[in-house]
């Protein structure tokens, strides 16, 4: 994408003309259209809309864009975002034992599949429990977390997070419960990875239980963090079929490839502003 493209994702209240309203907007503004996507929730009444755009080269500049994008949305009482389409978003990774997840994302970064700057790795555990990821030069932080120490550590986490900036967060199989009060301020900006089964096991060994359970499906649902455990607006979900002859080793292994991509594809579609917050839903615009 150039430096002139730039992406704008919107929700309001649904009305006649937003489309229109919209269009006109960048029309006015010297810009062209390359891809939209919209959505009408008929259950809550919401519209959600997602355009790339390129400016042209009589075109207003970026804060002209965004002053008239901010009257329409006063008018159309309208929540949105627009930024370049090359920005890149600043990413914290935050991760205990399990690494799979981590290094998938390290990879895909360095490949350039995801667009995004690195700013730090956190860690409740030490470097030497990463040993099979290569951290490279990326900044690391050990950060001991005990039930009485919780709220001192997420306060440096959260220290960490206003120093370097940090757009997104997200927990790599982090194996912490964040507390009520971090939870909030990570609002729409935190992304977690947790195993899903039919039935759900909670608890140790979840690949265990449903293994003795015979499961048919494994699967993992990445989703925003809030304060309600495990049951943020979803944002990326998949499965894969069992057998009975599969065993608790080959459950856990099949599992760490869904975590894997489940999660690659959510933090992908939050970088590419494809989420737009529908409640305790999210629309995901899909390429």
């Amino acid at each position: 994408m150039s430096n002139r493209s730039m992406i704008l994702a919107l929700s309001c209240p649904d009305r006649p003309g937003i489309v229109s309203a919209v269009s006109n907007l960048l029309f006015e503004a010297g810009c062209n259209i390359l891809d939209a996507q919209q959505f009408d929730d008929t259950d809550t009444g919401q519209f959600f809309m997602r355009v790339v755009f390129d400016r042209l080269e009589q075109a207003k500049s970026e804060a002209g864009i965004a002053a008239s994008v901010e009257q329409l949305a006063r008018h159309l009482d309208m929540t949105f975002t627009l930024r370049q389409s090359a920005a890149r978003k600043r990413v914290m990774l935050l991760v205990s034992r399990f690494d799979h997840c981590l290094a998938d994302l390290l990879y895909r970064w360095r490949i350039g599949e995801l667009p995004m700057d690195v700013t730090a790795i956190v860690s409740n555990h030490g470097r030497e429990h990463l040993a099979t990821t290569d951290l490279g030069d990326l900044p690391f932080y050990h950060l001991p977390v005990t039930k009485q120490t919780k709220m001192e550590q997420e306060a440096q986490i959260w220290e960490l997070i206003q120093e370097t900036n940090t757009n997104l967060v997200v927990l790599a199989r982090y194996m912490q419960i964040l507390s009520h009060g971090f939870s909030a301020k990570l609002w729409g900006r935190c992304i977690n990875i947790h195993h899903s089964f039919l039935p759900g096991f909670k608890g140790a060994k979840p690949y265990h239980q449903a293994h003795d359970r015979g499961v048919k499906l494994i699967g993992a649902t990445a989703h925003y963090v809030t304060p309600d455990l495990d049951e943020g607006p979803i944002i990326e979900q998949d499965v894969e079929r069992i057998t009975h002859r599969d065993t608790p080793d080959d459950l856990v292994r099949k599992g760490r490839d869904i975590e894997r991509r489940v999660l690659a594809r959510a933090v992908l579609h939050h970088l590419e502003n494809r989420v737009v917050l529908n409640g305790k839903r999210t629309v995901v615009f899909t390429g």
